[in-house]
């Protein structure tokens, strides 16, 4: 299956997967903005952002994609940052559709305790291509049919795995 990448920027640097079975491809930082400054053009001199505790920014990675209909890529975090450094995603997976083609980017909030520079080139997250059923049309109706779950959502089931 072929996606097809564009550079937006000549200093993006393309998706790789580290591993051969890898899941993602992790997506490089070409600069990043406070969500103020998202329509902002690239900033050619960008080496480094300081994410305080609480803060958000939009890492911006200067390519573009492009999917066949029946896909999509999500935009997920990568394990070691959240891990260490309380660095995650807003919007987890973020979800960029087949007809998208701008800019991939990528909301990261700090969670942490502690203030993290996120500088060029920091692998930040990964992106995970997914089939989607486009043909799914939705049908209004007064009532459902039955089932043994009903409506019980949100932890209705507990925590312990003893009954």
């Amino acid at each position: 299956m072929k996606v097809q990448i564009k550079r937006l920027h000549p200093e993006a640097m393309i998706p790789e997967r580290q591993t051969k079975l890898a899941s993602g491809f992790d997506l490089h930082v070409l600069d990043a903005v406070l969500p103020e400054n998202a329509s902002d053009p690239y900033y050619d001199h960008f080496e480094a952002i300081r994410i305080f505790p609480g803060e958000r920014i939009l890492v911006r990675t200067g390519i573009a994609i492009q999917m066949g209909e029946g896909m999509e890529a999500q935009v997920r975090p990568r394990s070691g940052l959240a891990l260490r450094h309380g660095i995650t995603l807003l919007n987890s997976p973020g979800t960029v559709d087949a007809d998208y083609t701008g800019d991939v980017g990528v909301i990261l909030i700090n969670l942490g305790d502690k203030h993290v520079d996120i500088r060029k080139k920091d692998r930040v997250a990964q992106l995970v291509f997914q089939p989607v059923f486009h043909q799914v049309e939705l049908e209004e109706r007064e009532s459902l049919n039955e089932t043994e779950r009903g409506d019980g959502g949100f932890g209705h089931t507990g925590v312990n795995s003893q009954p």
